[in-house]
């Protein structure tokens, strides 16, 4: 049986729905978050004051909180250091992809091939199960700066994942905890790969 792997909240993140514009189009989005320092109660449809644009495909209850390996942050900016999207080629800011909160996996990386479907996050008194992939959308590649950002979560796997609430609590950045095995039937890299084929075929 798999063991628990132990991980920090190095950050944590809400945001408020704002005007997102595309290719010249306004569209309501919630996709930038702002870090908070605060012990942040979480509920059973996720953080205070965290909002959602669209909830058909965004929130309730299976998508209540979003996680994100942290260190991913620096493999999406080489993909924009190299398309030149960003003169400055500064780090992406905590809550850059609408993450809510920022995992770092305290003895290996945490990554997408290791994270199941079923698992448990125990965070000081909370539990959050993870329940699926985020899979790209055209805001996601909008915020990114680039067209085949969304092509390029699929196949580097580099997604995070949706929680759902089990237990209630407070969160805040800094604290640590564990990731609990559950079934270990389906990991976030395997679900993303077969709703990006259901999708296509």
């Amino acid at each position: 049986m798999a063991a628990a792997v132990r991980v920090a909240l190095e950050y944590l993140c809400t945001g408020s729905v704002a005007p997102l514009v595309v290719n010249g189009r306004r569209f309501a989005s919630a996709i930038g978050k702002r870090p908070r320092m605060d012990a942040v109660p979480l509920g059973p449809l996720g953080l205070a004051d965290d909002e959602q644009a669209d909830p058909t495909v965004h929130g309730g209850l299976d998508k209540a909180v979003y996680a994100w390996p942290v260190q991913h942050h620096a493999w999406w900016q080489a993909q924009r250091r190299q398309r030149a999207v960003d003169l400055l080629d500064e780090a992406l800011p905590p809550g850059f992809v609408g993450e809510n909160l920022g995992l770092r996996g305290l003895d290996a990386p945490l990554t997408e091939a290791d994270v199941y479907v079923g698992d448990e996050l125990h965070l000081g008194d909370a539990v959050l199960r993870v329940t699926e992939p985020r899979q790209p959308c055209f805001k996601f590649a909008a915020v990114m700066g680039y067209a085949q950002a969304g092509r390029d979560m699929v196949q580097s796997q580099r997604c995070g994942f949706y929680l759902a609430v089990v237990q209630v609590g407070a969160l805040q950045a800094g604290q640590t905890g564990s990731l609990l095995p559950g079934p270990r039937a389906l990991s976030i890299a395997q679900a993303l790969h077969a709703k990006r084929y259901k999708h296509i075929r």
